[in-house]
This record gives structure tokens, sequence and C-alpha cells, in this order.
């Protein structure tokens, strides 16, 4: 039938690489249209390569004939971290290029391709196409990412000016300013400061205030005392006719009305009410929704049924178009980023090996979906993260929050929740009714019996028979769905819809998806170690390249690393080359790390810190009583000295036989430090005071302790 894939069919997906297996000419799927009948690619390695069109049927013949293979690479990466320098290179080229890529499929077509890029160069001030056509084929080439047209130093030395105009000369023949993004920069402040207030101060009013800020050549007081400005000549600064233009680009008008007007009055008297969420999207992977909720269920322990652990948070993830349900995420972390992120992984995963896990067998078509989208529509709280911004630099997938007063945005996940407690809820032991907490009612806490992997289990079960089986009487289908017969049941519309509409579907590596949701941090290269936290880690690329030798030798430096703050024992240091990061390890005697989380290392050091703050009064309560004994034992040593020094004794005299007088005292030392098992102490001495005199027959020059003291005794008397 027509619009539904075979179990042996293979469906495409944007970002894919085919691959002749005879030529080894590599190809990338740049965009699929609505019907799946027709795919743009490129050539990933030819220098001069522009993108040209296939027909599917002829993929599918060669894939089903072994010609052809599908691929999925690792996407773009550095040869080298990233300097400041090369930052700027890729945000200037990104912006010359970034609305023109999203022009599909004009953008594929020479003759109108030809005219936006001219019409871009223009706006940009940008002389030679061949600059231009780089960076779109870099784009292209590499996966359609922000990061692809970052400079590749290995293969191109030129250096890129940053003086060339931006936009067009003036009519009189005079250059323009250079709208550098500090200016821009500039431009936005002053548009938020000034003109996006309730206030409605005209564009013309912002436009002079931004030159009063920010284009003052000196300032002089006259003859009333009254401060006076001088601008900077007209070539020096930004005219309002560029301004007007860099505003008319950046500023939709809903932006500036919401800020004018208040986001509330926006969505009651101006938003376009033209839909459902559904009705706005384009097709399978268009958008997906991700929201979370508290499970209305107790669970117990898995090794202990005793301890009840909790309700548990629970992630949904659902493709707008169709409504299946894409990602699950089931755990006792609050809803965070770090449970998002699980979520977001479990939506790109091969699903049979993820239902295998949990004991449940299921063959691909039942639950196909193992894509990353081209939108991510979720809560402001938890796309607040640092690792939203790493997902979108290095996998090209769009995130943003669900915006506010638009319930319709929402209401497919939410009502999924709904869904999915109305169906199971009548058999979960332990869950939390309407009548909870009311006096009389039952502690449903005591009748937890679920683990939390059972109830994953669970809601396996659930969404197999959701997506393959709930009836959407309310689902408003398409005059071709209707055309072709499709139910409105989410199974059926993502089967058609991947034939048959917009082609938005990656097919994403998973480790690369991994990777770029994990969090990430600095830590530093020791001669101890590789540093975070107080924790030392080490890697075989680390000894082998003798880090730690350079850095007890040369100083210690920074790295970027990645880590899952859920279990600290491993952290992996990015590479910038075809591997991307370095997994390293905690090293042996940091042992008390294991198996924690980061929240649980950082209480420990605090506690730490804590118990030395408890502690300090008291060392140093001791310090300073050691510091009263040394000068105790001092003050006596110094009046002992006083007492039986003979000044008549020379310097010279005294400072004349060290040598000797050591020799005579270690002899002492020995006699009275030896080990003698027979005799008692008092026997020991005796035998030391003979031997003191006979050692002295032996050696006259020799005074003995026991002489010196009597004759001190005598000399007192």
């Amino acid at each position: 039938m027509r619009g539904v894939p075979t179990e042996t069919m293979v469906v495409l997906s944007v970002n894919e690489l085919i691959v002749n297996v005879d030529t080894e000419i590599v190809y990338r799927i740049l965009w699929i249209n609505k019907s799946y009948k027709v795919i743009y690619v490129i050539d990933v390695n030819e220098r001069l390569a522009l993108p040209f069109q296939m027909l599917i049927k002829d993929v599918e013949e060669k894939i089903e004939s072994a010609e052809y293979s599908i691929q999925v690479d690792s996407g773009v990466f550095l040869k080298r971290k990233p300097t400041e320098k090369d930052i700027e290179f890729r945000d200037k080229a990104w912006i010359t290029i970034k609305d023109l890529v999203n022009l599909e499929p004009e953008i594929y077509h020479f003759d109108k391709r030809k005219k936006v890029i001219d019409e871009a160069m223009n706006q940009y001030g940008i002389k030679s196409h061949k600059t231009f056509y780089k960076n779109l084929r870099k784009y292209w080439q590499r996966g359609k990412v922000k990061d692809s047209v970052f400079p590749d130093y290995a293969l191109n030395k030129v250096e890129i000016s940053y003086k060339k105009k931006t936009g067009r000369p003036k009519v009189n023949g005079k250059k323009g300013i250079v709208i550098t993004p500090e200016i821009k920069n500039q431009f936005e402040k002053s548009i938020k400061k000034y003109y996006l207030s309730t206030k409605k101060p005209s564009l013309s009013f912002t436009y002079k205030m931004m030159i009063r800020d920010y284009f003052i050549k000196f300032k002089y007081f006259d003859e009333s005392n009254d401060e006076k400005l001088v601008l900077k000549p007209e070539e020096e600064r930004p005219t309002k006719r560029q301004f007007y233009y860099w505003f008319n680009n950046e500023y939709k008008n809903d932006k500036v009305t919401i800020a004018r007007e208040g986001p509330k009055k926006f969505e009651q008297n101006y938003r376009a009410v033209l839909g459902s969420s559904t009705a706005e999207t384009e097709g399978p992977g268009d958008t997906y929704q991700i929201d979370a909720t508290p499970g209305n269920v107790y669970l117990v322990n898995r090794l202990n049924p005793n301890w009840i652990v909790g309700r548990p948070t629970t992630y949904f993830i659902v493709d707008v178009y169709t409504h299946l349900i894409t990602g699950l995420y089931v755990g006792l972390e609050n809803a965070s980023w770090k449970a998002m992120m699980s979520a977001i992984a479990n939506a790109c995963m091969d699903k049979t090996e993820y239902c295998k896990r949990y004991g449940i067998n299921i063959s691909m078509d039942e639950w196909p979906s193992m894509h990353l989208p081209n939108n991510f529509i979720g809560d402001r709280g938890e796309l607040a993260s640092q690792g939203v911004n790493h997902l979108i630099e290095g996998l090209g997938t769009n995130i943003s929050n669900t915006p506010p007063y638009r319930p319709d945005w929402k209401g497919i996940v939410e009502k999924l929740f709904d869904t999915s407690q109305e169906k199971i809820k009548p058999f979960l032991p332990g869950y939390v009714h309407e009548d909870h907490g009311e006096r009389g009612a039952k502690d449903y806490r005591l009748e937890a019996s679920l683990n939390i992997e059972e109830y994953t289990r669970i809601l396996i079960k659930f969404i197999l028979f959701y997506n393959n089986n709930f009836y959407m009487g309310d689902y408003v289908r398409s005059e071709q769905q209707i055309k072709d017969n499709v139910q409105p049941i989410p199974i059926k519309l993502w089967e058609w819809g991947v034939k048959n509409a917009a082609g938005k579907l990656k097919k994403p590596n998973i480790k690369d998806i991994k990777f770029y949701l994990l969090p990430r941090d600095k830590a530093t290269i020791t001669e101890n170690g590789i540093r975070y936290k107080k924790m030392f880690y080490t890697t075989a690329r680390a000894i082998n390249e003798q880090w730690f030798s350079k850095a007890r030798k040369d100083g210690s430096w920074k790295v970027d690393f990645s880590y899952d703050p859920r279990n600290m024992d491993v952290i992996y240091l990015h590479t910038n080359d075809e591997e991307r990061y370095i997994p390293c390890t905690l090293l042996n005697h940091q042992d008390r790390y294991k198996d924690k989380t980061i929240e649980e290392i950082e209480q420990l050091l605090e506690n730490e810190k804590e118990d030395f703050k408890g502690f300090e009064h008291t060392q140093l309560e001791k310090e300073v009583n050691l510091f009263k004994d040394i000068e105790n034992i001092v003050k006596v040593a110094n009046k002992n000295k006083e007492e039986k020094l003979d000044k008549t004794i020379s310097k010279s005299k005294r400072t004349k036989n060290i040598k000797e007088h050591k020799r005579e005292e270690r002899i002492q030392r020995r006699e009275e430090e030896a080990f003698n098992l027979e005799i008692d102490n008092q026997e020991k001495l005796s035998s030391i005071s003979q031997q003191n005199e006979d050692i002295e027959e032996i050696n006259p020059l020799r005074i003995s302790i026991k002489q010196l003291f009597a004759n001190e005794g005598r000399n007192k008397k």
C-alpha cells in the first residue's frame, strides 16, 4: 500500500550517508521531499561539490542490490581546541548563511540559489562567491551544524579579513562604517534599553540615543558650565538606514509587540490563532514535545521491598505530528537536565535494544523511532541548562521553551500523562488516589510493591499499546491522509509521514548524542593527575604523552571535559579530533569517590571543609601550647647554660674541638641507648659509669660527665 514501508524497506533520514560500495563515493542526504520521492544529496569529499537530486526509488533499489550502503557518521570535529579567533571566524561565517540554509529546497536549485546568495552577499558586504560557496559547502558536507563552518587549518591557511564592509555603500560613494559584531551588540543593547519599552518610544529616538551612548568623540563644558557632546564624524558612525536595516532583519513584529505591549496582552489580543500544534508541524521529526511529571505511585527498593523509595519522575517525549511516543525516562531524579538528557538519549536509541533490557522483545516496526528531531519543545526549567547549548552546537537540533500562554503546545504530552495513568492505575499497588491524605483514607505508601524496573516495564507495555493501537478520534487528518485511508493511530501516521511528509528525521550516532548531552567543565592537568574538585584522574594517553611530567616541569594547564553527574568514576576529556573524547578514570588512591554522584562528592568535600573549620580553634590552641612548651624548654636550657658556662674560656677555644666533643658524646649516647636484656637499669648505669672511668684512663684528654659535675659542685662550695 502506498505510503507504508515494508519491514525490509530502508527509511532514509536527513544527514545519513549513502556510500557507493564500488566507487567509495559518499553522499550526505540534505533534504527529503514530502512525497518521499526525491532527495537532495552532496558528495562529502568533492572539493567543489554542489547539491544534486536523486530519486528515492533508485537509491532503495541500489541498497537492496548492495550497490549502496547506509551509514551514520560522527559528524564534524575539530583537529584542535578552537581559539577565540576560530570561534569569531565561525560565527561570522555562520551569520551569512544561517538564513539561507533553511530555504529548503530552494537553496538546492541553481537559479534560486544564485539569487539568494547574491542578495546575502550584498547584505553582508561579501565580494567573493568562492568564499560564500565554501561556507555553504562546509555546512552541507560536514553534517548541517553550526560548527561545520569552523576553519579547517589542516587544509586551508587563508587568513580571513574582518575589515570588509557589512551592507551597501552610501549613494554618494562614500564608504559607511563597518557593522561589526561589537556595533551589532550596541544596536541590540539600545533596542532593549530604549525601544522595547511600554513607553513606546520611536525607532528614530532609539537611534539617536544609541549614537549618544556609543559614538561621542569628546565632551566639553560651555560658558554656563553645561556639558556638551561632540559626535564622531559621519563616516565613523552607523547611519540611520543601517540601524533600520539591522532592526528589520533581527526583530520580528511579534517580538516587538510582546516587549511593547506585554506578553499577556499580546497573547490575548495580538497572537494569530492558526490551529493546533500538530497543524503547525510538517512531518515526523519536525518537533518533539518533552515534559515530566511525578508518578502517582510509590515504589520499593529493588533489593529490599521493605524500603519504600518514593514516587518516580516520568518523562515522555512525543512527536507532535504523529503523537507517537518517541522517548521515555523513569527514575528517581527530580525534573532536571540530568533526567531530561536520559529521556533525549532514549528517544534517539534503538528501541529493540532498550526493550530487551527489560525482558521485552519487539520488532523494529513496533517502535521505530530512533531519531533526533528538528526541534525540541519543553519546559523552561530543564531547558535552561548549558547542556542544551552543547546539543544545539554539536548536533544542529533546535531546543526551545514552551511559549507562555500556549497550552496547545504542551497539550499533547500532558494529555498523554492522563491517558497513561487512566489505563494502568487500577493495576498499580501503591497508586496515590484522589482521597490520599484525607481522614480515614488508606496509606497507599504501605501498599507499594513495584520497583522501578517493574514500573518501567509497565510503562513500556503501555507505550507499545498506545503507539500501535490508540485511535485518536480528535486528530485532524490532512486531505491526503484521508485519501490514503491513514488511520489516526500514532504508528500509522508515523509510517505514512516518513514516506509522504517532509523529511525532518535525523539518524544520530547514539554515542555522539550522549556526549553532547553531558554537562561540561574544566579540569587541570597537574603533576599528580587530572584534577577536578580534589578528585584525580588518569588515562593512557596522558601517561604515554607524559602530561604529568610536563605539568611538573612547565606548570599545570586547563582542559575541557564532560561528565555524568550521576557517577564520577569516569570523565571524558575533549580531544577535538576524530575520537572526540578520552575516558579518564579515578586514580587508585581515590577510592572514596567511587560510585558517587557529583552532589555526594560536593557534600563530602563540604563536610570536610566544615569539619576542618570546627577543628581550627582546637588546632590553633594546640599549636599555641606547642610554641609555649618549646619556649619553656629553651628557657631552661638557656638558664642552665648561664649557670654552668665558664666565661674564662675563649670563643675560639670553645669552637675548636667540636668534632672531638661530638665523637665523645656519640660514644656515650651509644652506651646509654644500647639494648641489654640481662641487666636492669641500675646495673646498666653502674656499668656505664665504670666504662667511663676506663675510657678516661685510655684517653686522658676526655673529661667524663661525672667528673665535670663533681668539679662544678666543688667550685660552687
